[in-house]
């Protein structure tokens, strides 16, 4: 009976110590650093972003809101940083603050009126991503099945590019001088570490202009980066929202994998700094666009001397920026890195 008692003092004990260093790695991480060069005040350009902004600031952008003391709502409508905007510092309690022109008073975000021609400072460059805000496209299985389809091309051939016309059936409710992008159903998104489709790919192979209505409806191709050919599916052209969410590490812990690195054939990606990465977590995982993760490289076993081997650890090379979410999957920028970037790499809360 002592026996058993003492194991189970010993039990507790150890789960005691275990509760107690968990707590001790959900303690909040230290203040946000103002680097010892940064100006006392900058004003805003065009062209700016808010990643480079808070590298005048900072080491670590993604905590920049931490030195407005930004709340939840703000970082998710960070709609507060115009060209002409004078942001100031204040080294005696590090934080920043924003005077606008001609008022150099006041302190605070500036609400601009809607009829207001000037466009807020983007959080990452908008040129990067733009195209990937409406491709690629994440899909369930069977999510292009309704599509309007090629059924016939022009001339009957086998397959089409820019400048050729085609024939498509679903198009009722389209128009005239309309434009539509046009996808073909690609690979699978598998999770790597339960092995589960998280969705599919659809692969983007150009644009359309409808020259005529009915069913079938005519088209011509505008653009293309893949040969089209019948079966190939289109979606109508929509104008993108630019996300602005201010960069911000998630609340909770977040650990997940890169899957793909978009226009890369091969696992290793040697210029990784720009490139377009697709993550095996989404909403369901409580991730968000503006999110920022580290990225990792992946533990290996290497073989050593004496015939053993050793696990390396998982060491930390680059961060990314999420800026489409699905689901179960999301894609992410990547903005810093320091060695080549390779699927399966992992991304983690900073």
């Amino acid at each position: 009976m002592f026996k058993q008692l003492g194991k189970s003092i010993t039990a507790l004990a150890f789960a005691l110590a275990g509760l107690a260093a968990g707590m001790a790695l959900a303690a909040p991480p230290k203040p946000a650093m103002v680097k010892a060069d940064a100006p006392d005040s900058y004003t805003v350009v065009k062209g700016d972003t808010l990643w480079a902004i808070a590298g005048r600031f900072t080491d670590s952008p993604w905590r920049w809101p931490e030195l407005w003391d930004m709340n939840k709502d703000q970082i998710k409508n960070p709609h507060l940083i115009y060209p002409g905007d004078v942001i100031r510092l204040d080294r005696l309690s590090g934080r920043l603050s924003i005077a606008g022109r001609g008022d150099p008073n006041r302190l605070s975000p500036r609400i601009r009126d809607e009829g207001s021609t000037e466009k807020a400072i983007p959080s990452i460059p908008a040129s990067i991503i733009e195209p990937f805000l409406s491709r690629p496209l994440v899909v369930e299985p069977g999510g292009l099945d309704l599509a309007p389809t090629i059924v016939a091309t022009e001339d009957d051939r086998v397959v089409i590019s820019a400048g050729s016309r085609a024939y498509v059936t679903g198009m009722a409710s389209g128009k005239a001088d309309s434009n539509w992008y046009i996808y073909r159903p690609g690979k699978a998104l598998v999770d790597p570490d339960t092995e589960h489709t998280l969705g599919f790919e659809a692969m983007y192979l150009g644009t359309a202009r409808q020259l005529r209505t009915g069913d079938p409806a005519t088209v011509e191709l505008t653009s293309t980066t893949e040969e089209v050919a019948k079966g190939d599916k289109l979606l109508p052209v929509g104008k993108p929202d630019i996300p602005t969410y201010a960069p911000h590490a998630p609340a909770t812990f977040l650990k997940g994998r890169v899957i793909s690195v978009y226009g890369s054939r091969g696992r290793l990606f040697e210029e990784g700094q720009g490139a377009i990465v697709t993550l095996n977590r989404g909403a369901a995982d409580g991730l968000e666009v503006g999110h920022v993760l580290a990225l990792y490289t992946q533990s290996q076993e290497i073989k050593v001397a004496d015939g053993g081997s050793i696990q390396t650890p998982e060491e930390r090379y680059g961060l990314v920026f999420v800026f489409r979410v699905f689901e179960r999957v999301a894609y992410a920028l990547v903005m810093k890195i320091s060695r080549p970037l390779n699927t399966l790499d992992i991304v983690q809360t900073p």
